[in-house]
């Protein structure tokens, strides 16, 4: 047996190849919502308002079928650890034919979540940008669904460095269609809003069509059987895909409901609040795409454990995730705190008449976001440690009181009871992913501390 700081030394390296390129990757495809967010925010705070709330409901439906569809990573990363090849790539292709269906069905809710706006009787301005954004970017969910399960493919085998080229080259795209789209020139008009969304759609596709033919091409990835192989319902598979990924789907409903629910209270209070709001979404998710890299390699590498029959492993892999993460997003607590104006004139102008109100409401946000982010990188990694055991339910449970009870609750009542507007909702944020990030390191700490289990599973 290898020392124990061989084995460490051996476990980084595995962190390594497999989280760097997916954290830049992420880092890049998080970079195109704020590209988007940068264009749209010298049209006014009303744009701003309207493309950050209508992205985030977009993105709340695409963040629960991707969770779903996660799972995939995880039935690949056991068979992957078990040396099972056939079996790894029936994983990967029967979840290609679940991401269609669900994908195709997500299309249409996101045509229509104006209907929310509607609802929740947000302004009227940001109502209908939002609609026009909507209709240009619901096209885009089926190739991020395609893409995501490819990218859990190409992840469990480490080659992760395709993904991160691709989504470089995403970034400098979306944002020349973008502005072309937006503003118009070389014989295109101005498409406003729905020019941004169409960007995204179109630069989506790209995205998948070259991790396709990337796949398709490169002989490493052949013997899985993935296109040679007759593309037959194989219902069973199907089955347990959904059965274990629907409450990892619950989870990131409730992760991602969270912020989204934020968003539309902040709206509620008005469209400043809300673009404030916006603003400081936009950097918080900066530290966290670099963290959830490392919690997809976290899940990746505990489910290859699980897979070798080594709890040991996966403890060893769960906890070092959540190390790295607190390290990392500890280290960046000052930028916000130093750097707050630099960080609000990249997304709206002095110029524009609501500058001075967002500006102080943003400062007061980004106060709150510096102490937190790290707890939400931490449940994140936390639960997805979780899921590479294929332990989702109770994170069900923990995620719902942590986030809605203590966060949407408590933010809820501060915000509206004891008048504290977007300041109450961001302390409710605070609390919530801070009781949930103890919460479920506590579970995985319980689920894998050796006196409850053997060396093998």
């Amino acid at each position: 047996m290898l020392p124990i700081d061989t084995q460490l030394k051996d476990e980084l390296k595995q962190f390594a190849i497999i989280a760097l390129p997916l954290s830049a990757a992420y880092l890049a495809e998080f970079s195109m919502f704020l590209t988007t967010k940068m264009v749209v925010g010298k049209l006014g705070y009303h744009s701003l308002a309207a493309v950050g709330i209508a992205g985030d409901l977009t993105f709340e439906v695409i963040v629960v079928l991707l969770a779903l569809l996660s799972i995939v990573g995880v039935l690949a990363a056991q068979a992957h650890g078990a040396g099972e090849k056939r079996e790894l790539g029936d994983s990967v292709r029967q979840g290609l034919i679940v991401a269609t269906g669900i994908g195709i069905l997500a299309m249409g809710i996101v045509w229509n979540l104006d209907l929310v706006l509607i609802a929740t009787d947000q302004d009227p301005k940001v109502i209908e940008l939002a609609r026009e954004y909507l209709h240009g970017i619901s096209a885009a969910v089926l190739p991020v669904v395609w893409f995501g399960v490819f990218r859990n493919f190409v992840a469990v085998l480490a080659q992760t460095v395709s993904v991160l080229v691709i989504s470089v080259v995403a970034v400098a795209l979306n944002y020349a269609l973008t502005v072309w789209f937006v503003y118009g020139g070389f014989g295109l008009p101005a498409l406003g809003l729905f020019g941004a969304g169409l960007a995204t759609t179109l630069v989506s596709w790209f995205m998948f069509l070259a991790l396709a033919l990337h796949v398709y091409h490169k002989p490493l990835f052949r013997g899985y059987g993935l296109f040679k192989e007759k593309w037959h319902l194989r219902w069973p598979l199907c089955r347990e895909i959904l059965w274990l990924g629907l409450p990892i789907a619950g989870l990131a409903f409730l992760e991602a409901g969270l912020f989204v629910a934020t968003s539309i209270l902040s709206g509620v209070i008005g469209a400043k609040t809300l673009a404030a709001y916006e603003i400081t979404s936009a950097w918080l998710g900066i530290p966290f795409v670099i963290a959830f890299g490392i919690a997809e390699a976290t899940m990746i590498r505990v489910a290859f454990a699980v897979g070798r029959n080594s709890m040991r492993d996966a403890r060893r892999a769960g906890f070092l995730g959540m190390g790295l993460v607190i390290a990392i997003t500890a280290s960046m607590i000052a930028v916000p705190l130093t750097y707050a104006d630099q960080i609000i004139r990249v997304f709206i102008t002095p110029e524009d008449p609501g500058f001075e109100r967002v500006a102080a409401l943003t400062s007061q946000f980004l106060v709150i976001a510096a102490v937190f982010m790290v707890f939400d990188g931490l449940q994140a990694t936390a639960a997805r440690a979780l899921r590479g055991m294929k332990d989702n339910f109770v994170p069900l449970w923990i995620a719902g009181f942590g986030y809605w009870v203590l966060g949407i609750g408590g933010g809820a009542v501060l915000a509206f009871y004891y008048d504290l507007g977007g300041l109450g909702l961001w302390l409710g944020l605070a609390a919530g992913l801070a009781v949930a990030a103890c919460l479920l390191s506590l579970r995985f700490h319980l689920f894998t501390r050796p006196r409850n289990h053997t060396q093998a599973l």
